[in-house]
């Protein structure tokens, strides 16, 4: 049986990210203007730190309501998951699905040679498993 393709084939190549040290409402100006589920979170090097989730955002504008702080007043790295699970290109799409099950963590950034190279999302890998899906019923 032919497996499906690996992440590459289903990655965004150049995901936005944001520095860890960015004020929270500026990682909700960009999930809401780019239309996103979450950021990869970057450190001054460029070097991946975190994801940052729509209901990451949603926690911090909520405590600072309930606190009666500005609502983008804190930094990303407050409120992102740190050391996030990441993949690799060469991944099997299937395996990163089972893990994203498992985890119930939707992005995972793409690392190659130690370096960001993109960012894949749930929404991503369903899209890969239905076209191999699709492919394989139709007999390709």
């Amino acid at each position: 049986m032919t497996k499906p393709q690996n992440i590459e084939n289903c990655m965004h190549r150049s995901p936005i990210t944001i520095n860890a040290e960015r004020n929270i409402g500026e990682a909700v100006a960009l999930i809401l203007e780019y239309k996103l589920t979450g950021l990869t979170v970057v450190d001054s090097k460029g070097d991946v730190v975190g994801v940052i989730s729509e209901i990451d955002c949603l926690k911090a504008i909520l405590t600072a309501i309930y606190n009666n702080g500005e609502p983008d007043s804190g930094l990303v790295s407050d409120y992102m998951t740190a050391n996030p699970n990441i993949c690799h290109p060469s991944d099997g799409i299937v395996e990163v699905a089972e893990s994203m099950l498992q985890t119930k963590q939707r992005r995972r950034p793409v690392i190659s040679d130690g370096k960001l190279v993109g960012q894949v999302s749930s929404g991503n890998v369903l899209w890969a498993l239905m076209e191999f899906a699709r492919h394989k019923t139709q007999g390709h």
